[in-house]
């Protein structure tokens, strides 16, 4: 969570992890020897016949029923699939309860978690406090987001696993996958239908991200909901645009003759960073990994690095660094763009959508005319984009298979007090700890202050989350601005084939795809040439992408399509 903020997205791995924003790791892999597993479309059980998995129909049975939270209804609704928005100050003094009554019964827990930042102590005031509240007695196991999945290999290769364990779907690759399946319980006993009544906040997590916490034919993972409509806005200088009198680009030709015009070689001035994802949006390529499957107009299936527009993506942002417009520390992935952003040495630069509101709050002291604003997508020729719906859970936490009944009811009980509404006393409690302890309120609103934000860091918030919102007290009109931003882009959003649909590949598919990600860093950068992509792309095609190809035909064929 980042200091006095309430966002959509508030983990914050920082820019090491590439993985986060968009990376070309296959989130799947490796279950019962390469048997088909489509859990986001279906039901079943733990069988031994699994192939082909679970139909919509069966999925149905595995959900917990919908109930929309009737706490603070937002200011801005959802549309397009946006995440919602909370722009009027709530009143601390009136807040919701949203937990009636202790669901825990104080029962030990240890929980795993990456966590990005020093762990605070573990006798520490926040934790204390939301043990007391939720009834709880965590014991957290903290790792360093940035190395998670080495730990979690090591961990779930050996016999001694926490009862809750926390997976993003960046690290689903490997042996890990195979152990989701294989290590974790199945929660539908507890949450399928109307049993998730028990657990109201848990209940108000839509459905299509429960139905990405299906692995293995049955409901595992409890989700962190994230909006379709997420994508890696490109950040520009509003103020320095407006002083310099520059136009926003408006198409691929506009942007780099702006780019041009902007640099300034001689002034340590240049006009963007990296601007793979940017090019990515601007030509129509389909996400990384799963999502990365779409049946094409013509009715052919194809993986994104088949698309015409993959290499004339990675050709334009191979223009920019020929051109030199490109800061030489971001040619040489070296230092963190977001302070070249700040320092004015950059005008232009990709990141996740918790950046609109991390900068304006970082800068607003020392640099109070600093104005940070995202640019609106547009196609290759200035038209209408076409963009690719996110997957709607990407990161979920999970209890382990053994586990007593008390252990599973006391993981719900902390996960439910989690996923709080906003507007509520446990969101308080979650976002912001204890106020006089961890924050103070000024003018209306909670400020952190150093222990808040020495403790108040991302461990509760990754056990569950309520549905995507974005709400920044202390700056109302940035979560205006992203919500708005997210439902202009969502109008021009489709869904691939594959959306919505949590898929295991098959073993002998784990790594086909990882060699894209470090040759897209290396053609853009001028070192490698046009024909090494598409030798890959050859390569991929014979090395098992046509066979995997037709695993995913039948699969599709079978379960129906996510668009």
């Amino acid at each position: 969570m980042t200091p006095n903020s309430s966002t959509a997205h508030p983990v914050n791995p920082g820019p090491s992890r590439r993985t986060f924003l968009g990376s070309t790791a296959v989130a799947a892999v490796a279950v019962a020897g390469g048997v088909p597993l489509l859990s986001a479309c279906g039901g079943g059980s733990e069988s031994k016949d699994r192939e082909g998995t679970t139909s919509e129909k069966g999925a149905a049975k595995l959900l917990p029923t919908y109930i929309a939270s009737t706490f603070a209804r937002p200011d801005i609704s959802s549309k397009n699939g946006s995440a919602a928005g909370y722009t009027a100050k709530v009143d601390l003094s009136a807040l919701s309860t949203s937990v009636k009554s202790k669901l825990g019964t104080g029962a030990p827990l240890k929980v795993m978690s990456p966590l990005w930042g020093t762990a605070p102590k573990a006798d520490c005031a926040y934790y204390t406090q939301l043990d007391k509240a939720a009834g709880t007695k965590i014991t957290w196991q903290n790792q360093d987001g940035n190395t998670y999945g080495e730990k979690l290999g090591a961990v779930l290769a050996s016999s001694s696993i926490p009862d809750m364990v926390v997976v993003p779907n960046w690290e689903l690759v490997g042996k890990i996958s195979n152990a989701v399946t294989a290590k974790f319980m199945d929660l539908g006993p507890y949450l399928a239908g109307d049993k998730v009544k028990k657990y109201p906040n848990l209940a108000a997590i839509p459905s299509d991200s429960w139905r990405m916490g299906i692995f293995g034919g049955a409901l595992r993972g409890i989700p962190m909901p994230s909006a379709a409509a997420t994508f890696n806005p490109a950040y520009y200088r509003k103020d320095i645009f407006d002083k310099k009198g520059y136009d926003v680009p408006k198409s691929a030709a506009e942007f780099l003759s702006w780019a041009k015009e902007a640099t300034s070689a001689k002034a340590k001035v240049y006009a963007c960073g990296d601007m793979s994802w940017t090019g990515f949006n601007i030509y129509g390529v389909r996400p990384s990994g799963t999502l990365g499957w779409h049946i094409e107009g013509n009715g052919k299936l194809t993986y994104r690095v088949e698309q015409p527009e993959y290499l004339e993506a990675l050709e334009w942002t191979r223009k920019l660094f020929d051109a030199g417009v490109v800061h030489p520390d971001d040619k040489a992935r070296s230092g963190d763009a977001g302070q070249r952003f700040t320092a004015g040495q950059i005008l232009m630069y990709n990141n996740d959508m918790s950046h609109w509101y991390l900068k304006t709050a970082e800068q607003a002291k020392s640099n109070p005319d600093f104005e940070i604003a995202a640019m609106d997508l547009f196609g290759p020729d200035g038209g209408d984009p076409t963009l690719w719906a996110s997957q709607p859970a990407t990161i979920w936490s999970l209890i382990r298979k053994g586990a007593s009944k008390e252990t599973v009811e006391n993981a719900l009980a902390a996960a439910n007090f989690a996923a709080a509404p906003y507007g509520t006393k446990e969101f308080m409690l979650v976002n912001y700890g204890v106020e006089g302890t961890h924050y103070a309120v000024k003018d209306g609103t909670p400020v952190k202050n150093d222990q808040g934000n020495q403790e108040v860091i991302n461990a509760w918030l990754m056990l569950s989350a309520p549905a995507p919102y974005f709400a920044h007290p202390d700056y109302p009109d940035i979560a205006r601005k992203q919500v708005e931003w997210e439902q202009r882009q969502g109008s021009f959003m489709k869904n691939t084939s594959t959306y919505g649909m949590n898929i295991v590949e098959p073993t002998r598919y784990a790594n086909l795809s990882s060699q894209f990600e470090q040759l897209e860093i290396d053609y853009v950068r001028g070192n490698k040439k046009l024909s090494d992509v598409q030798q890959a792309i050859s390569t991929w095609k014979s090395s098992g992408g046509d066979k995997l190809r037709d695993w995913y035909k039948k699969l599709i064929d079978k379960n129906g399509s996510g668009n």
